[in-house]
């Protein structure tokens, strides 16, 4: 039976949920992260996972390990990644697989970091306070407002300013940009983005996706040739520079 272990006292602790099907490496990881301050909730199949991840006790960060029981750690993360209630939980994946192709994949489907068993507790540790201090960068400029360099979206009029200008663009180009502005550095494929911004509802071309990158860049881009913010890598996708807000 998937059980949820409280590792540390409630408060304005982060709380971090280990998810591993070995007792040994959760209780370590436990262990130590209540050691470093954090609450710690951990799951041993990636089922229990998800439903930690959607309770009431919302992580702030999820450790996530490839091979698991009932849910495969990838397919938890690709499930967490496309609900809207999970979508922006950062995740750092934890594997004894060393191969790139494993970390590629894992970023892919939306990992924010990695780390290859046999691992350091200390490094890890260091790892997720560097994410954490990323998500919190992000939101520094308020919950309600993006900022990524001369880059603006204000989250409750959903309008987008550049450069101190405001600029116009639809609907699918404004949940495209706001989708990749709350992930910066990730890369995304043609069917995450389509999965993103359709569902699964309606059969769109994967090539759709180009169109909207393309109508993005137009909007927000100096040079959408040579482009600062929506970035292309080569045979994976797309992905958000990883810019901070510029000095006034």
């Amino acid at each position: 039976m998937s059980i949820c272990f409280d590792y540390g006292a409630s408060g304005m602790k982060k709380r971090i949920l280990v998810v591993d099907d070995e007792k040994d490496i959760v209780d370590l990881i436990c262990h130590n992260l209540a050691k470093e301050g954090f609450e710690v909730l951990a799951a041993f199949d990636g089922g229990n996972a998800i439903e930690i991840a959607r309770s009431a006790v919302v992580p702030d960060l999820v450790i996530l390990d490839l091979m698991l029981p009932v849910i495969g750690g990838l397919d938890v993360c690709r499930i967490l990644r496309r609900d809207p209630d999970t979508a922006a939980i950062p995740i750092i994946m934890l594997t004894a697989k060393s191969e790139d192709l494993d970390k590629i994949i894992g970023l892919e489907m939306g990992a924010d970091d990695y780390i290859t068993k046999p691992f350091n507790v200390r490094e890890l540790a260091a790892r997720i306070r560097a994410v954490l201090r990323r998500v919190e960068t992000l939101q520094q400029a308020g919950s309600d407002i993006l900022v990524a360099g001369d880059i603006h979206l204000d989250l409750r009029s959903y309008e987008v300013s550049v450069r101190g200008r405001p600029v116009g663009m639809g609907p699918r180009e404004i949940k495209l940009l706001r989708f990749l502005m709350e992930r910066p550095g990730h890369v995304f494929s043609r069917d995450q983005l389509l999965d993103y911004l359709w569902g699964d509802e309606v059969f769109v071309e994967p090539r759709t996706v180009d169109v909207h990158i393309s109508r993005l860049r137009g909007a927000i881009e100096k040079n959408s040739d040579a482009p600062e913010y929506i970035l292309t890598v080569r045979g994976l996708g797309y992905k958000f520079a990883d810019k901070r807000p510029e000095s006034s």
